[in-house]
């Protein structure tokens, strides 16, 4: 297949020309593919994981774990999504001296904090590989994810409840296959 560039080109997501890596917390969007709700079921209003859903909490706790830089706040699976807040560091200095021959290089050299994309990235490659391996072959995310950028104390105190309280929205939620009446976009903007 020849590469088509208006079929095959992406619209980013993201800002144009904003530096993901700077310090600063994150409000993330990953849906499965096909929206397919594949991490449990929403019962009276509170999410029944399933061990997919046990997988992809389990990957985002371990992210800070992964990343030394960045730190992990609220956060929910859904049936066939998550929301969560990265909080990502600044950057930092490595430390001196050399582990081995390799690192004189390196030895007190700047290393940048990781981008929002890489983290994304590396959450989605480690939750997809483990539940294919485990639970489902042909599990998916969607491409890319949705993001937005926690500027100030007033938009963390709107979308921290507006995750907590996802489930029992579900009827609602856009992102339910099964809802008539959904909620606004970007109900957490209100």
């Amino acid at each position: 297949m020849t590469y088509n560039r208006a079929k095959h080109h992406r619209r980013s997501l993201r800002l144009k020309d904003y530096d993901y890596s700077q310090k600063g917390a994150y409000f993330v969007t990953l849906c499965t593919q096909n929206r397919t709700c594949l991490f449990g079921a929403v019962v009276d209003g509170k999410v029944q994981l399933n061990d997919a859903g046990r997988m992809v909490q389990r990957f985002w706790d371990e992210l800070p774990s992964r990343f030394a830089e960045i730190n992990v706040d609220g956060f929910v699976v859904m049936p066939n999504h998550i929301h969560g807040i990265i909080i990502v560091g600044a950057q930092f200095i490595a430390p001196g001296g050399p582990q081995n021959c390799y690192d004189d290089a390196r030895a007190g050299a700047i290393n940048r904090a990781p981008t929002l994309g890489e983290i994304v990235r590396t959450y989605k490659a480690a939750s997809v590989r483990m539940i294919r391996q485990t639970l489902n072959s042909t599990f998916a995310w969607q491409r890319n994810y949705y993001e937005h950028i926690i500027r100030n104390e007033e938009s963390l105190n709107r979308i921290k409840p507006y995750i907590a309280d996802n489930p029992a929205r579900w009827e609602f939620d856009r992102e339910n296959p099964g809802a008539t009446n959904t909620e606004p976009t970007y109900a957490w903007r209100i």
